[in-house]
Order: C-alpha cells, then structure tokens, then sequence
C-alpha cells in the first residue's frame, strides 16, 4: 500500500475526499489544501486518470526532521534513490512550506538535489540534469515545522490541464474548480444544464465529460508516473480501455453553453472538437437578455465577471441586475448557481439567495449563491 496525497484547492478538500473514497481510496483524511489516503498502484494510476478535483497526487517517500539544511541534506540522503532515479532520468525539486531556517524554497530546493546527486555520483559515477519543465522525475519537499516530507509527484503537469482546452478566454476556470462547482450544484446527468455566460465553455464540458463518463484524463499526453522506474504500462493500459469502454453515446438531457463574444464561442467549440464532445453541447452566440430555459427543470450555473480582470469598465451593476431578471422571468421550476467575486454586484442580481458557499477562485475569495427559482 502506497501512502499518497492529493493536492486542491482551498476549501475544496471534503469534497476531494468523497472523490477519493468513491474511486477507491482507503484511510481517507482531510488536510489544509489536500487530502491524504492509502491504496495500491492500480488506485494511483485510476485516481490521476479519473479524478476531477486535485491539481497533483504525490506518493509518499518518507519524512524526517529538518530544522535545518544540515537535517534536511542528511534526511535526503538516508532515503535510496536509486530506486526512483538513475542518471539518464531528468528532475525537478519544488519546495512547498517553510520554517524558521528553511525559510526560502530556491535554496531549500538546491539543498535537496545536492544531497540527491551526490548520491547518485557516489553510487553510479554520474548524476541526474535538471529539468525544471518537463522533468522525468518530480520531487516535492514539503517542509512542516520541524519536519521534511519527501514525495513523488505522479501526475506531472497539473491535473486540471485536462489536456482538451487549447483555447482559452481571458479568465477562464481552472477544469477542477469547474468539476467541483458542478458538485456543489448538485447537478445531474438527467437534468438540462445552461450556462449563459460560458466563455470558452469550461462548464458546459465538464458537463459534457461527466454525463458521457469520459475520464477527465484521457486527453493529457502523459502524467508524470509514466516515467518512472516502477511503471507498469500493462496495467495503464488496461485502465485506458477501460475507461474507453465505458464512456456514453448519448446524453439524458440539453448542455447548453452561450455568450455574446463570437470569438470565445469559437474557443469553445474548439475546446468541444478536441474533446470529442462538439455534437453534445449547443454552443450558441447570444446576448444574456435573450437567453431561454430549453427546459421545464434544471440548473443554470455561471460564472460572471467580478470587475477583478473583465468589464471593469462596463456598468456590471445593470449586468447583475438583467442577470437576475432572466433567471427570475425565463428560469421557473430550475435551480441558479452564480459565482461571484463581488459582494457589491452580487446584491444587484435582485434575488434572495437560498445558499451562498465560500469557493475560491484561485487566491479571490468568492460565494457561490443559489437561487431557487418557483
């Protein structure tokens, strides 16, 4: 059993946990920013391939206390490299955290690989070169307190770069906070789903990708356990077809995503193309004023500019306030979610919110309120 931990965002942690345990996960506990949980190889793989809500599963090498960059070079070198690492493999060491002496991650950083590749001269006459872009191998140090824990990371690049999305608009969702909001909607495959004001649509394809079981990482080039010494592609393999196998050719009900910027429509259904997802979803060029319900029950879910990077310059007040009217006057018997990074502009949408949910995007603290429309 391998020990492993999942990285997400701030305040998404519960909701990873579910995740994880629903994907098999076992010894499941929640940290600040990630979750920690036990499994086998065949779990790790399945959780990279599968899971919507992390950034990043590191697997656990070993911890040792690190007052200083004297403990911390010997605690590197205690553990056997050689197992994870041979010359010809590149890496790459990012720090996460710090303490009173360890205070800085650049130099934390280069304490770690000197105390790697002098092992590595010491034993194989060579040593491994840094590639701090697309490494073969990446090594996380995470500093708590007094304490170093030294992990692999498995996945490589993010795992919100689902690897479908090569346009993107000017303030596009990060994919795993659009999979989580999904949740929190408590949205269904069986329920229609609009979003007004999709931009390049990251909502309506998670949508898409939920209701047609794609694996959120079937389109990535690689994920970061690929690389190394242990991989075991028989058993990958057999995880890719069976994910292959198990996606749908039909969905329960409407996806629809619209906005009034032409150009980020054409993102859109550019990102759908490369998704295979294009003939699922109807993306639309439309104004948020002639925006319909295409059915008689189901949830709106958008994501509106706050006034942080987009329309600052517009009078978004009014913007908010047609937005709820639409939901109020077009919208009956559905359930409305709206982000929003803007206490202030949210009061303009008119409506009673049922539920507001601290939800981070990025560092901004935003709520997402829902608004029960009868």
């Amino acid at each position: 059993m391998g020990e492993y931990f999942a990285t997400v965002a701030r305040g998404l942690e519960e909701l990873a946990a579910q995740e994880l345990t629903e994907l098999g996960a076992v010894d499941v506990a929640q940290g600040f920013c990630g979750v920690s949980f036990q499994g086998d190889r065949e779990l790790l793989y399945r959780v990279n391939l599968w899971a919507r809500l992390p950034f990043r599963v590191l697997v656990k090498l070993g911890e040792f206390p690190s007052n200083d960059d004297r403990e911390l070079y010997e605690g590197i070198q205690q553990i056997d490299w050689g197992e994870y690492l041979t010359p010809e493999l590149t890496m790459a060491v990012t720090v996460t955290g710090k303490n009173e002496q360890l205070n800085h991650s650049h130099f934390t950083a280069v304490q770690v690989k000197r105390a790697i590749t002098k092992q590595q001269t010491e034993k194989f006459g060579q040593r491994s070169s840094v590639d701090i872009q697309d490494p073969n191998v990446r090594i996380n140090a995470h500093i708590d307190k007094d304490l170093c824990i030294v992990s692999l990371d498995s996945s490589g690049s993010s795992l919100h770069r689902r690897g479908y999305r090569s346009a993107v608009g000017d303030a596009p969702l990060k994919e795993s906070l659009a999979a989580a909001l999904m949740k929190m909607s408590g949205w269904t495959p069986d329920l229609a789903f609009v979003d007004p004001l999709c931009g390049s649509g990251t909502l309506p394809l998670e949508a898409a990708m939920q209701a047609l079981n794609i694996a959120p990482g079937i389109f990535r080039d690689g994920f970061g356990f690929e690389n190394w010494l242990d991989f075991d592609p028989d058993l990958f393999d057999r995880l890719i077809k069976s994910a292959e196998a198990g996606e749908k050719k039909d969905l329960q009900a409407t996806i629809i995503g619209s906005d009034r910027n032409f150009d980020v429509i054409e993102q859109a259904r550019s990102n759908a193309r490369s998704s295979g997802v294009e003939s699922y979803i109807q993306f639309a060029q439309m104004d948020l004023a002639d925006v319909e319900a295409p059915a008689d029950r189901g949830i709106l879910l958008c994501n509106p500019p706050y006034g942080e990077r987009l329309g600052r310059d517009e009078d978004l007040g009014a913007f908010y306030k047609l937005l709820g009217d639409v939901l109020k006057n077009r919208f009956k018997g559905w359930t409305a979610f709206v982000l929003s990074g803007n206490k202030e502009l949210a009061k303009s949408i008119g409506l009673k919110s049922a539920q507001r949910t601290t939800v981070y995007n990025g560092t901004l603290p935003c709520q997402l309120m829902k608004y029960e429309m009868y």
